[in-house]
């Protein structure tokens, strides 16, 4: 365990550790034998694998026994030779038998409207009274959610919150020594920690968090629960001329691949932001026009009423 200690004393324990050596074992025994069985399965000699992977036959046949710690580069290539998610390898339910991941799989290819129905029928009739006064806003940096939940938050005589500013005053730092110090992981559990303490803190308040929260499953399901939520988007254009008009450069500064690498992050991201309530898009509108439309937006919705 790690501790993290902030400039105020308080301290914070991080699990650092690499897995156990007795849970790396078993894991590389699982990868291994569910690779073989859907090789098997599918009726693919390891040769035929090896040359459809790149991955070499002594290699794959190490992977198999549960002796070949492979890199995640490699595994996905296994992965994406026998058409297979990487994650049914290393996840803990069985890809063969397990309802949550059949269902997952339903899911993800279900149209929108599909996937609200389904979300509301497994949620909890009283997580709404969980969420009532507390508005949530998600999205990538550069899409508006400080600037119109600060603005919104002033028209409502509602606290606003930045969670970012909350991890900082916990660490005592700002993020980018957070992250430099902690890693991500360190980041992750702090940002976990100074969620719920909004949550024990304020039965009122619109909160803006970083882009990033949406790929921690545990944290955004909580979020999820206890904050009626409002996906803020814009173009990846927008969205990187916003964070340069901040003064901040280092989105493109030295990386002529960065635009690329934002449209990617959108699309990868773009079935979890849909899981808020409702969306804001606020590609070429000023200000004050996105801003009615959010505030129209949480009355249609009835997310702030008593």
């Amino acid at each position: 365990m790690t501790e993290i200690t902030t400039f105020g004393g308080r301290t914070t324990q991080v699990d650092g550790t690499a897995l156990a050596e007795e849970e790396v074992v078993r894991l590389l025994r699982q990868v291994g034998e569910r690779v073989r069985h859907v090789r098997e399965r599918k009726g693919i000699p390891r040769r035929v694998l090896s040359e459809l992977s790149g991955v070499s036959p002594r290699y794959l046949a190490q992977l198999e026994s549960g002796e070949g710690n492979i890199s995640i580069s490699l595994l996905k290539r296994v992965a994406l030779a026998l058409n297979h998610r990487i994650e049914w390898f290393v996840g803990e339910d069985d890809p063969w038998n397990s309802d949550v991941l059949r269902v997952a799989e339903a899911f993800r290819s279900a149209d929108r409207a599909t996937r609200e129905a389904v979300l509301r029928s497994l949620t909890r009739e009283d997580d709404a009274g969980q969420r009532d006064q507390r508005l949530c806003l998600v999205g990538l940096r550069g899409a508006g959610k400080s600037t119109l939940g600060r603005m919104l938050g002033a028209e409502l005589d509602l606290p606003f919150v930045e969670l970012n500013r909350e991890i900082e005053e916990t660490g005592g730092m700002p993020v980018p020594e957070i992250m430099a110090l902690y890693g991500q992981e360190g980041y992750r559990k702090l940002e976990s920690d100074a969620l719920d303490r909004v949550i024990a803190t304020h039965d009122r308040v619109i909160l803006a968090v970083a882009g990033g929260i949406v790929a921690e499953p545990s944290t955004y399901a909580r979020l999820l629960a206890r904050f009626h939520t409002i996906w803020v988007k814009a173009s990846p254009q927008e969205h990187m001329d916003r964070v340069r008009a901040q003064g901040d450069e280092r989105p493109m500064q030295g990386n002529p691949e960065a635009m690329a690498q934002l449209k990617g992050l959108l699309t990868s991201r773009e079935a979890l932001y849909e899981r808020a309530e409702a969306t804001l898009d606020t590609s070429g509108k000023p200000v004050a026009q996105s801003l009615r439309e959010l505030a129209d937006l949480v009355a249609a919705h009835n997310f702030l009423t008593d």
